[in-house]
């Protein structure tokens, strides 16, 4: 399954790091991360993720395969 995640504000190349099996591209005032999710565990693990490092998850949906 592919997700993209819309996080506020622009993430640096170092907090991005944190994600290394999620691609990122930024846009007006967000940053988008988007990737290949393995199962629900590694889903809710990114989650956990953005929350522990402060960022802010405005959107999540997934992608068409």
């Amino acid at each position: 399954m592919r997700y993209e995640f819309r996080v506020t504000g622009d993430v640096s190349r170092l907090l991005s790091e944190a994600f290394p099996e999620l691609e990122t591209e930024p846009v007006s005032r967000q940053t988008l991360f988007f990737g290949t999710i393995t199962d629900e565990a590694h889903l809710y693990g990114l989650l956990a993720r953005f929350q522990d490092l402060g960022l802010r998850v405005e959107e999540m949906r997934r992608l068409p395969e």
